[in-house]
């Protein structure tokens, strides 16, 4: 895949933009980035003192210029921040720059896999279902707006999920990358092309 864009993984918290990128990064030979890891190495700080000490606008500033300089990059599979389409100069890089896949999952979802996770700023304080679901009603119609493919969760590990997402990739790519809605059934980790399962 010399000649293939970008790839930016974009969807809510929990929906598996990193522990799946990192495994179809290297079945595509590509190098992953997760811009959350990367701003923390930017700024030595954590994402969550980052939203303390600067609030969640300036987190986005920062997040909006990493993203910016990662774009530039060629051959590398990006991890988004869940919030990264909330700019109007974001959405245009990712359309502009790269392939762009919607990790799709539901609150159900989020709230298992995250059941552990205190890191998360945005669901630090208050009821974690109501916000995420506050946060899916808000962005959910912009990932599918954005997606050239939409990748839903299924019963499925990661590794298996990451050799369905790469193929379903290469598959767009070879077809010349038109966009495209998967099917939409729940479930963990998985895929189907529309209208073949």
């Amino acid at each position: 895949m010399q000649s293939a864009p970008n790839i930016y993984l974009i969807g809510p918290m929990g929906s598996g933009k990193t522990t799946i990128g990192q495994r179809v990064a290297k079945r595509l030979k590509m190098d992953f980035l997760d811009c959350d890891r990367e701003l923390e190495k930017q700024t030595g700080a954590s994402v969550s003192l980052i939203f303390d000490m600067e609030g969640e606008s300036g987190f986005r500033d920062r997040e909006s210029r990493l993203f910016a300089d990662l774009s530039t990059r060629k051959n590398v599979l990006i991890a988004t921040g869940g919030g990264v389409i909330l700019r109007s100069e974001n959405k245009q890089l990712l359309k502009r720059t790269g392939f762009v896949v919607y990790m799709q999952t539901s609150v159900d979802q989020q709230l298992s896999r995250l059941r552990l996770d205190r890191s998360r700023p945005l669901l630090q304080d208050g009821d974690r279902k109501e916000k995420l679901c506050r946060l899916a009603e808000a962005r959910n119609p912009v990932y599918e707006d954005l997606a050239d493919l939409v990748f839903p969760s299924r019963n499925r590990g990661p590794d298996a999920a990451a050799g369905m997402l790469a193929a379903a990739i290469e598959s767009r790519l070879s077809q010349g990358a038109q966009p495209v809605q998967e099917s939409t059934q729940a479930g963990e980790y998985g895929t189907s092309e529309k209208g073949e399962l």
